[in-house]
């Protein structure tokens, strides 16, 4: 038999197929201004005996697609705890929340917090600034590891944050340091989540964020130890879900 987990998140919708506990398809889509023909789109084609929904959208993808549903918090702790078997504490920061887990011994969440009310500190976040500043998202991370200079961003609500790039441009900065501010920022917020949790080692690093070099680099440097990367780490929650949907 065959197991679906699908994420569908505020930025992208992400889709794993398990067959005997192993990964056999992974898809992803932009989410759009209509998600659920977006997962529609995602599903074309694939096989599966039984689906499981997670992330902002998983209610409504529910009702359409009749599927059980399961927390973000849930599929991330399985999902990670699979990848790598020994985690103690997640963080994931997505496109409009992040979030900081701790989990057990056994894997069992014991504790987490969730940033889910403004975009600050999110993919969102660097998503804007990247604009201000007239990067890609993937170049954002990599043009600010060629920083010369430490700039402290004092904002971090989004709109007074583009206001103070704006600003900082404006006076001649070098958009390189700026951009290493800005990811320094994020990095500094993420840690004070993850101290809420009271951080053990080992840590993952989930989410579309975690593909930026930069705040990997930064991240580890601030918690004192190396942070766990999935090769596609905005596939955990879907990796979770697709294998709470084998064990139902």
């Amino acid at each position: 038999m065959q197991y679906a987990g699908i994420d569908i998140g505020s930025r992208t919708i992400e889709l794993v197929v398990l067959s005997e506990n192993e990964i056999v398809a992974n898809r992803q889509i932009n989410t759009g201004f209509d998600p659920m023909a977006q997962a529609k789109k995602l599903l074309k084609g694939v096989e599966y005996d039984f689906i499981m929904a997670t992330g902002y959208g998983r209610h409504l993808f529910e009702t359409l697609f009749d599927s059980s549903t399961i927390t973000e918090i849930k599929a991330y702790a399985v999902g990670a705890g699979y990848l790598f078997p020994k985690v103690r504490t997640i963080l994931d920061i997505g496109g409009q929340d992040s979030k900081a887990i701790a989990l057990n011994d056994n894997g069992k969440v014991i504790k987490f917090e969730m940033n889910d009310k403004c975009a600050a500190g999110t993919g969102k976040f660097l998503e804007i600034m990247a604009q201000a500043l007239g990067y890609n998202l993937d170049q954002f991370g990599i043009e600010a590891l060629k920083a010369t200079k430490d700039i402290q961003i004092s904002s971090m609500c989004t709109v007074f944050a583009e206001s103070e790039v704006t600003s900082l441009v404006a006076m001649g900065e070098n958009r390189q340091n700026i951009a290493l501010g800005l990811n320094r920022s994020v990095v500094k917020r993420a840690v004070g989540m993850l101290k809420k949790v009271s951080l053990k080692e080992p840590v993952c690093f989930a989410g579309g964020v975690a593909r930026n070099r930069c705040i990997c680099d930064l991240l580890e440097q601030a918690v004192g130890t190396d942070i766990l990367v999935y090769e596609n780490p905005q596939m955990v929650g879907a990796l979770g879900a697709a294998l709470l949907a084998a064990n139902r």
